[in-house]
């Protein structure tokens, strides 16, 4: 197939003057070279096209593509990741991951919480914080953790994220208001395993690739997997390949494959849990975006993890995406 690449190379956005935290969530030069150099490898022609705006001109000017490998973080609003998949829908041009409404929803952790709890998958109680005045007034009792509603990568997350008290709520939500300009999402904080579950397919073809177990090492942010041990998890966090005999891990992957159906994801993601105080694991958030960099992204690692290449993930997701589309995924 002829394939366009979207994508937000973090190098272009630092030498625009954006910061090294609002650029968090784009990829590296190296991640871009694995995934064209993956799809090429599996015979397709791949067209690099890069962030929204490249894309939009491309389109203008003509260019058209059999299917487009869409990894756009996007810059701007809380719809931010629903921004290419909107725009090549209007185009008629299929992509690789979820719709714009499947990102958008996704990425307002808020939102996302209230659909599956309605389903009756536990998860933390919550509350939205818009206004400091807000956060006066919530009602859900300490030990809490407050983050931006919209943001990912660990974005906004630190220590202070959890707080003891009412006092230390206002505090610290009133500093992510005013660094953010969005809502900030309070929930219950849990303090037991944390895990991430890796997911290939779509709908009833679905499947948990594996779950990763996060361990914070002594010298890292504790209590936390922050914005800190995310950016240097190499040195900060051990991955752990959980394994489904384990009955709370079993709970953890049927929750996860529940929750990815129920939101509609597509082709591949993540799904974030972690256990309250009975051990219980609750849902946390659903990255349908997930990073594609093969030993610094969770998905990968987990794929790695249970003996599976980089190479075949790749060919997955292009595999599950042409399944919506009819054609033949790989050339040769």
């Amino acid at each position: 197939m002829n394939i366009g690449f979207t994508y937000d190379l973090r190098s272009e956005y630092l030498e625009m003057g954006y910061s090294l935290e609002e650029t968090a969530e784009f990829d590296r030069e190296e991640t871009i070279g694995f995934i064209a150099g993956a799809l090429e490898g599996l015979g397709h022609h791949v067209v690099r096209i890069g962030h929204v705006k490249s894309l939009t001109q491309r389109l203008v000017a003509g260019e058209r593509w059999d299917l487009v490998f869409n990894i756009c973080e996007g810059l701007y609003g809380v719809a931010r990741e629903a921004q290419v998949p909107a725009i090549l829908d209007a185009y008629g041009i299929a992509y690789t991951f979820s719709d714009p409404l499947v990102t958008a929803l996704c990425l307002h952790k808020g939102m996302t919480k209230s659909i599956v709890r309605e389903t009756g998958v536990l998860t933390p109680r919550f509350t939205l914080v818009r206004t400091r005045t807000d956060a006066m007034v919530v009602e859900l009792e300490p030990p809490l953790f407050a983050k931006p509603v919209a943001e990912g990568t660990g974005k906004g997350v630190s220590p202070l994220s959890k707080v003891n008290s009412l006092e230390e709520l206002e505090k610290i939500c009133d500093e992510l208001l005013q660094r953010f300009k969005q809502p900030v999402l309070v929930e219950e904080y849990l303090p037991g395993r944390e895990f991430t579950v890796g997911i290939v397919g779509t709908g009833s073809d679905a499947r948990v690739i594996g779950t990763l177990e996060i361990v914070l090492h002594p010298e890292a942010e504790a209590e936390v997997y922050s914005y800190a041990n995310k950016e240097h998890s190499e040195e900060l966090v051990r991955y752990d390949l959980a394994h489904p005999s384990d009955p709370v891990i079993a709970k953890t992957e049927e929750m996860a494959l529940q929750v990815w159906r129920i939101l509609g994801c597509r082709d591949a993601g993540r799904v974030d849990a972690r256990c309250d105080a009975k051990g219980r694991p609750q849902f946390i958030e659903v990255n349908p975006l997930a990073g594609l960099h093969p030993s610094h992204s969770d998905l990968p690692m987990a794929c790695t993890a249970v003996g599976m290449p980089y190479h075949e993930l790749i060919r997955r997701i292009v595999e599950s995406a042409s399944r919506r589309i009819g054609r033949t995924s790989v050339i040769a």
